[in-house]
C-alpha cells in the first residue's frame, strides 16, 4: 500500500480528518453490505441483540443497549424495531421482542457477511496494530473528555 504522506508528514496530520475518513469508509462498507440483504445497520444491531434469546428481550432493554451507537438515539432504534416487526423478522409479545425463524436465517447470513467485511477492513493489519490503534483513539477521546461506549 502506498500511504498519503511520509511518516514525518503523517505525524502532523489532523486526527479529526483521519478518524472521520476511517469511520466513513468503514461504516459505508458495512452499510452497503447489509443493504444487499435488505437491512440497515440499526436493524442489524437489533437482530444481533435478539438472536440467541429464546425468551426474547425487553424492547426498552434493547433500545437502551443500542441507542448510543453512532448517535442513532432511541427513536432510530425504535424505527429499526418497528421495521423488523413489519417485515416479520421479529415479533412482539407485549414489550418482549423475539427473533423469528426468518429473522434468524437473515441474521446468520449477515453474520457471515460481517465476518467477510471485517476481514476486508482488517486486511494487512495485525491484531497488535489494531489493538494499538484502538488504544490510541481511546486515549485521545479520554484526553479531551469525550464520550466513548461500546458493550
Amino acid at each position: 500500500m502506498q500511504y498519503s504522506h511520509s511518516d514525518a508528514e503523517l505525524a502532523g496530520q489532523p486526527i479529526g480528518y483521519w478518524a472521520w475518513a476511517a469511520h466513513t469508509a468503514a461504516v459505508t462498507h458495512i452499510r452497503t453490505g447489509l443493504a444487499r440483504h435488505g437491512l440497515d445497520q440499526p436493524q442489524w444491531w437489533v437482530l444481533n441483540q435478539l438472536v440467541g434469546h429464546a425468551d426474547g428481550r425487553d424492547r426498552a432493554e434493547v433500545t437502551d443497549m443500542l441507542k448510543g451507537y453512532l448517535d442513532v438515539g432511541a427513536e432510530g432504534i425504535g424505527a429499526a424495531v418497528d421495521a423488523l416487526l413489519g417485515r416479520g423478522l421479529a415479533v412482539a409479545d407485549g414489550e418482549r421482542l423475539r427473533i423469528t425463524a426468518e429473522g434468524a436465517d437473515l441474521h446468520a447470513r449477515c453474520a457471515a457477511l460481517q465476518k467477510e467485511m471485517r476481514a476486508t477492513i482488517h486486511d494487512g493489519i495485525s491484531d497488535e496494530e489494531y489493538v494499538r490503534t484502538l488504544k490510541v483513539l481511546q486515549r485521545m477521546i479520554h484526553n479531551v473528555d469525550g464520550k466513548m461506549w461500546h458493550h
